[in-house]
């Protein structure tokens, strides 16, 4: 993750998609015949994951996806975006991945803190902080209100983990409209500390019309 004489300064982790759900089904379906069902059989090329993980998940994670390519500052060769996965750590968004990985994905419950989860998260986010340097941040976009990403981050952390606080009392959806409202728009939303925060507000109105 890091290059010699560079350092990040800031890094947006992804949190990632439901794995086992209608849309997974659909892709993992031999029988699909749509072009990113076939890309991902075994005998295909595969396809990135971020691309796999907006299929799953639709408007949150490509709104998530979106906004971390808009606001990117890392160098090249210093992948400052990355994806959490249930059983491989951090991966960047252009990693190619098959039906079997996706599998694969599905059988790691990540609530339960299973240590193939664990594991491999703990190790690359500590491979993240000496990448980051003394002062780098790390922007979560995804869940706060529970623990199955924060207290690991917060471990290798601390108070440099933040997220937008805009997050907080809106559901994935109006989550996924307002960070896409705010590449359009080419303004950051505002950060604060994941420690000490308040992770379960009032629910926001909702966005307006374009």
């Amino acid at each position: 993750m890091k290059q010699a004489g560079t350092t990040l300064r800031r890094s947006f982790l992804l949190s990632p998609a439901r794995c086992d759900g209608r849309r997974a089904q659909m892709l993992c379906n031999p029988n699909a015949s749509f072009d990113l069902a076939l890309r991902l059989r075994p005998e295909g090329p595969g396809a990135p994951i971020g691309e796999v993980f907006s299929f799953l998940s639709g408007l949150y994670f490509r709104g998530k996806l979106a906004y971390a390519n808009a606001f990117d500052t890392g160098r090249q060769g210093n992948p400052s975006t990355l994806i959490i996965t249930t059983d491989r750590g951090l991966v960047a968004p252009d990693t190619v991945i098959h039906r079997d990985d996706l599998v694969a994905f599905s059988t790691v419950d990540i609530a339960s803190k299973d240590d193939r989860y664990a594991g491999p998260l703990r190790r690359d986010t500590e491979a993240l902080r000496a990448a980051l340097g003394e002062e780098g941040m790390v922007v979560l976009l995804g869940s706060i209100a529970t623990g199955k990403y924060t207290e690991i981050l917060i471990d290798a952390f601390g108070e440099r983990l933040l997220f937008p606080i805009a997050f907080v009392g809106r559901g994935d959806m109006s989550r996924g409209g307002l960070l896409l409202r705010h590449v359009q728009q080419g303004s950051e939303l505002e950060y604060v500390p994941v420690l000490g925060a308040d992770r379960h507000g009032k629910r926001p109105p909702k966005l307006g019309p374009k």
